[in-house]
């Protein structure tokens, strides 16, 4: 055991032969050609380690963990994702991890469980520790709710949790943290907040994740990403997801993690999602609207959409014009009191409307699986927000996925973009035709 502050902790490791067995070995080279092309590296320097071998089902990790079996059956999986399959041996063995898939492949659950069982096996009791053992940073407090309900549905041996955002009950959630929680899941300015107040402990953390480090480095978080590391012990275990690979990415695992392994799905290079048809729609800005009413009158009548825009003050004007013309719809961006924002997801997840306006706010860690259709009203910023806004849909393979792209005026250094991340997936270009242009005219007249 190594020993810190005090407190001694153990790595994350599986009893001998917990995912060794037989089947794991006969199943390791023809897996990861079958299941989108894992691949995985030692990113140690020196000597490389000896990669585990990919798991082809639940008992080859967890056999040995009946109460997270017992879990895994209740929710109905069947078999495990490509990155959780060969991210749960890494991770289960100590082993610090990077792990980059597309949205929506169960990156989630790829850190959850082996954190659970990281957390049971501390020499330290947990009611001993003087503070949680698990912190999850997550870019926004849609995704840090996310991940607290998916700790909620596989709660193991009476773990607690508590998600920590800005805007929600700030003084509620001091009380929790202080009466004690064994994970914290959190946004990093609302914890940073509570940590430079002293209302929270981060040195008896031994399991740190970093969601979507993509993101949070987009949104400006390094800063206090930053201070919230200094906290934390040094002999940790560490994992990072991303959907994508640049540069600022590669920087900060070079910086937090200790000898890594890294292990991605497909390719390393950013590649939309694979699993849904691609459509870019050249047209004037004046005939956006136009279309886009004629786009949803063609929807069918159990199809759901995610129509993405650059402006919050575009989301409101959008969501107005549909309201006035009897179309129901929600909307989702950083000026809408909380409340409102957990109303607008929790109506578009159960089906009582199947439009949802947003800004790039739902672009991360949005998980409704029952999502058809994405459209882009506005070209996003950059090629890695439209990668994340399409993987919105054609979530964990499921197909008849489309993503619509409307462009108005388009660069040439994001137009050579596009075409890269395109070049392995399904997508088409195409200028509106005559009789699209006259639809479009008979749809202004509704307008």
């Amino acid at each position: 055991y190594h020993h810190h502050n005090g407190i001694g902790w153990a790595p994350s490791q599986v009893p001998s032969g917990a995912w060794k067995g037989d089947r794991g070995r006969f199943c390791c080279l023809s897996h990861k050609k079958e299941n989108n092309n894992i691949t995985c590296n030692d990113l140690k320097d020196g000597e490389k380690r000896c990669i585990p071998n990919p798991i082809c089902e639940f008992e080859d990790a967890f056999r040995h963990y009946p109460d997270i079996m017992v879990n895994i059956r209740k929710v109905g999986f069947q078999n495990p994702t490509p990155i959780q399959s060969q991210a749960w041996p890494i991770i289960l063995q100590g082993f610090d991890l990077i792990g980059i898939a597309q949205t929506g492949t169960g990156k989630t659950l790829a850190y959850l469980m082996p954190g659970f069982i990281h957390l049971d096996l501390q020499p330290v009791p947990r009611e001993k520790r003087g503070g949680p053992g698990m912190l999850v940073l997550t870019p926004t407090r849609e995704l840090a709710l996310q991940v607290e309900a998916e700790c909620s549905k596989y709660s193991y041996k009476g773990i607690k949790s508590i998600c920590i955002y800005g805007g929600g009950d700030r003084k509620g959630q001091i009380n929790v943290v202080t009466k004690g929680v064994d994970i914290v899941i959190a946004t990093p300015g609302r914890l940073n907040d509570l940590q430079m107040n002293n209302f929270i402990n981060l040195r008896s953390i031994t399991y740190l994740v970093l969601d979507e480090a993509d993101r949070m480095l987009d949104m400006g978080f390094e800063p206090q990403i930053m201070k919230i590391l200094l906290d934390i012990r040094p002999d940790r275990q560490t994992v990072m997801t991303s959907a994508t690979w640049p540069d600022g990415v590669r920087r900060l695992a070079k910086s937090y993690l200790k000898d890594p392994m890294i292990v991605y799905v497909g390719t390393l290079d950013l590649a939309a999602v694979n699993t849904v048809e691609q459509k870019i729609v050249v047209i004037p800005e004046e005939e956006k609207r136009a279309f886009t009413r004629y786009f949803i009158d063609a929807m069918k009548s159990g199809d759901k959409i995610i129509i993405f825009v650059g402006k919050k003050l575009t989301a409101d004007d959008l969501s107005s014009d549909f309201g006035l013309q009897g179309i129901p719809v929600q909307s989702l961006h950083g000026n809408r009191e909380q409340c409102d924002r957990e109303q607008a997801l929790e109506d578009f997840k159960k089906g009582r409307v199947r439009i949802l306006i947003a800004t790039d706010l739902a672009s991360r860690g949005l998980d409704v699986q029952d999502i058809t259709h994405v459209f882009n009203y506005d070209f996003p910023r950059n090629i890695e927000e439209y990668v994340h806004r399409v993987g919105r849909t054609g979530r964990a393979g499921e197909s008849l996925a489309l993503a619509v792209s409307c462009f108005c005026s388009l660069s040439l250094s994001l137009s050579l973009s596009l075409s890269h991340t395109h070049t392995h997936t399904h997508t088409h270009t195409q200028r509106q035709t005559e009789r699209q242009r006259e639809s479009l005219r008979k749809c202004k007249h509704k307008l």
